[in-house]
């Protein structure tokens, strides 16, 4: 099972990923995770990616491919994989069926959970944190015992800074418009598996076992 986990910020995409990799029992590969690992190893890929990351610059399109292709190639691999936060253009996605040709694979599916924009806001600026121990609730889907006051530490609870209004439209609209023509691009070759998110959290990802069932 060779697949590609494609949605919005806010969209589930991490509490699925987890349940897709041990059902299906194939590794995680996130292109953050491989930066990091690349780049606490001090590999040549690692030196390359930061020398970009630590002047604030995106990794380009290449050495982003090439690190992904690496990580294709180790033997947790060979019996399928989860991709997240990559690709996220059209041409990663070229770029990432070149290389996959190279090894031989072939994408089985791409996981597309897909929320409107205003329940997508909606859940970002209601989400609450604890201060101190880091647990997370939300004033209308998982509000906590006492208002503010976190259930499992009594810790006071935040709101993130950056879980405004405006700055989660501004997230979300980057996302869209970054991702809509990838959801064309493996639509047209008959790929895609669009999942309604705003569904329960086991009920999303019971559609996405049905759908991947039927491929």
């Amino acid at each position: 099972m060779r697949l590609i986990l494609l949605g919005p910020p806010g969209a589930g995409k991490g509490t699925q990923a987890v349940s897709i990799v041990k059902r299906y029992n194939i590794p995680h590969i996130s292109t953050g995770d491989m930066f990091r690992k690349n780049i606490k190893e001090g590999t040549d890929l690692g030196k390359k990616a930061k020398e970009y990351m630590d002047k604030g610059l995106l990794v380009p399109d290449d050495l982003v491919v090439a690190i992904v292709k690496d990580r294709l190639t180790e033997s947790d691999c060979q019996e399928g994989f989860l991709l997240d936060g990559f690709p996220r253009t059209v041409n990663q996605a070229n770029a990432l069926d070149t290389e996959l040709k190279s090894l031989n694979y072939e994408l089985s599916n791409v996981i597309n959970i897909d929320v409107e924009k205003e329940e997508l806001i909606e859940r970002a600026v209601g989400r609450r944190v604890c201060k101190d121990c880091g647990a997370t609730y939300h004033v209308k889907f998982n509000p906590p015992k006492k208002e503010n006051i976190c259930d499992v530490c009594g810790g006071e609870l935040i709101q993130r800074k950056d879980d405004t209004v405006e700055t989660v439209t501004k997230r979300i609209e980057v996302y869209l418009e970054q991702t809509q023509p990838l959801i064309d691009y493996y639509g047209k070759k008959g790929i895609l598996i669009n999942i309604d998110g705003k569904q329960d959290i086991d009920k999303v990802f019971e559609d996405i076992v049905v759908s991947l069932g039927r491929e």
